[in-house]
């Protein structure tokens, strides 16, 4: 595939309207071919309002009909997936590989929310007959159906390039709810993006459909996200990122005149509590494989398990001593941006100024963008006086905290702030620590592990990627998982209409043969 570098509105390529940019190759400091164009307010509205011109034909779709775009949509990315890979992995100085395993992984996701999509579960149409001659008084025929929000605006993330991007899982699950998606693209991938883009666009042009459901846009600056959220026909807002620019995009939306809901996925640390006699027996194991999973993509990553908490008793000095070990083999890689990086050292500092003991840490860094890997050490106390001890250090940084005993272990797990996960290592001598523990962890994070760790996450109907504030804007929800469809819809309910204007799924005939619930019985017929 060719790059251009234009802006993707609907079926157009754009070019250039607020100047242009250049990808950088972190891991050598060049940049990259060719230039990628900035838009502005005009290419917002143009974007904006092909998709709201999309809306009433894309949203009515049949199952079959959208269900064959996202399984389209699935194979072309395969198609293209070394490819985009090669072209990622250049933009971020990561892999290739493990890009490739991305490009498989998000297509897979299209295709499982193309099996939802024919399932029509998501729909949760309902139905309460007629009663006529109910007494005192009559019931009319009522009818529930979930329907498509509107356009919704997608911001791609940094750290994931393909599955928290332009044909990541928040653009596959509001596709799959029938609403017409503009991304702006992340500028620390505009290559990566631009593929993804052509890849969606060419498939709702195959799949005959309004030009309008997928537009990119790209902008310098903060001018282009706040006319996207400003923009009075989008309907919801996606975004992966950090704290504060997620909550820049949520009071945003909130000041509109018709506030919107803003879905974002922001900052966790992910705790991992290791219970006593799983310290014992485990420790050495424990201590090492957390290591593993936290510097996966260079500590880079949504789930990293950042800060690891046991009481210091058998077993604490060998789980110690293998994170220690762990940490000192993990060499030093590129961080996707500059910006990442700096924010890495700068987070670092933090840590130290707060009292954080340095007691491991990975070969020195051979290039200025590379993330050193850190292990850091404070007691239960220091844990408790210092809540920013308590926030997330976005990079290849553990945090092990020594506890005194089981008070103090509830005491810090109450003091989390809310979470994407929770990990709890126990054996069966731990039930009653267990017990304690569990309805603390339940008010303040969307996902519990048990014995095993936060990452990697399945893709699935039972996934949760969502938690209370601060880990999301809205904990009711999750961008991962099949479940993500449902931020996308909301209820309407069709009183006493005649059966040849219902939607087909409300007809009596049951024309989609889905399930539904008719008169608080669950059928399809």
């Amino acid at each position: 595939m060719t790059l251009t570098g234009e802006l993707l509105l609907g079926a157009a390529g754009m070019p250039a309207t607020a100047g242009t940019m250049k990808a950088l190759n972190p891991a050598t400091g060049e940049l990259i071919e060719p230039e990628f164009a900035f838009g502005g307010a005009a290419e917002v509205d143009r974007a904006v309002r092909l998709a709201d011109d999309a809306l009433d034909s894309y949203s009515h779709t049949g199952p079959a009909e959208r269900a064959a775009f996202l399984d389209l949509i699935a194979d072309k990315l395969e198609t293209v997936k070394d490819e985009l890979a090669a072209r990622t992995a250049l933009e971020t100085g990561l892999p290739a590989a493990q890009f490739e395993g991305e490009a498989v992984r998000t297509a897979d996701v299209f295709r499982k929310f193309a099996t939802v999509v024919r399932q029509g579960r998501f729909l949760q149409a309902s139905i309460d007959t007629a009663q006529p001659d109910r007494r005192p008084a009559p019931r009319m025929d009522h009818r529930l159906l979930k329907v498509a929000l509107g356009p919704v605006v997608i911001f791609g993330a940094s750290n994931f390039p393909i599955s928290y991007s332009v044909a990541g899982g928040d653009t596959a699950s509001a596709l799959a709810a029938g609403c017409p998606v503009v991304v702006k693209a992340h500028n620390a991938h505009p290559g990566a993006s631009e593929i993804q883009g052509r890849v969606i666009q060419e498939a709702v042009a195959e799949a005959g459909l309004h030009e309008g459901v997928f537009s990119l846009v790209r902008g310098a600056g903060n001018e282009i996200g706040e006319a996207l959220v400003d923009h009075p026909l989008v309907r919801a807002v996606t975004f992966t990122g950090s704290e504060g620019g997620g909550m820049a995009l949520y009071h945003r939306a909130q000041r509109r005149p018709d506030p919107i809901p803003v879905f974002t996925e922001m900052t966790s640390v992910n705790p991992t509590f290791v219970l006593p006699a799983a310290l014992a027996t485990r420790g050495t194991e424990i201590g090492g494989a957390l290591v593993q999973r936290a510097m996966y993509n260079v500590g880079q990553a949504c789930l990293k398990p950042a800060i690891l908490l046991a009481i210091d008793g058998p077993g604490f000095q060998e789980l110690r001593d293998a994170a220690i070990a762990e940490v000192e083999k993990a060499a030093a890689r590129t961080m996707l941006t500059p910006g990442i990086h700096d924010s890495y050292t700068r987070n670092v500092q933090r840590m130290q100024g707060e009292g954080a003991t340095l007691i491991g840490a990975g070969p020195t860094p051979a290039h200025v963008g590379d993330g050193q890997s850190l292990l850091y050490e404070v007691t239960g106390e220091q844990l408790l006086a210092a809540p920013a001890l308590r926030e997330e250090v976005f990079g290849p940084a553990i945090l092990l905290v020594r506890l005194t005993g089981p008070d103090q272990l509830l005491g810090t797990a109450r003091a989390f702030r809310g979470q994407l996960s929770a990990t709890v290592h126990a054996e069966a001598a731990d039930r009653l620590a267990v017990e304690q523990l569990l309805p603390i962890l339940e008010r303040r994070t969307g996902r519990i592990v048990f014995n095993a760790f936060s990452i990697p996450q399945e893709v699935s109907y039972a996934s949760t990627h969502g938690g209370p504030f601060p880990a999301t804007s809205d904990s009711r929800f999750t961008s991962v998982g099949m479940g993500a469809i449902e931020r996308f819809v909301r209820p309407v309910t069709y009183q006493n209409f005649p059966d040849e204007l219902l939607p087909r799924p409300l007809r009596e005939a049951n024309p989609l043969h889905l399930w539904r619930l008719v008169d608080g019985e669950l059928t399809r017929h």
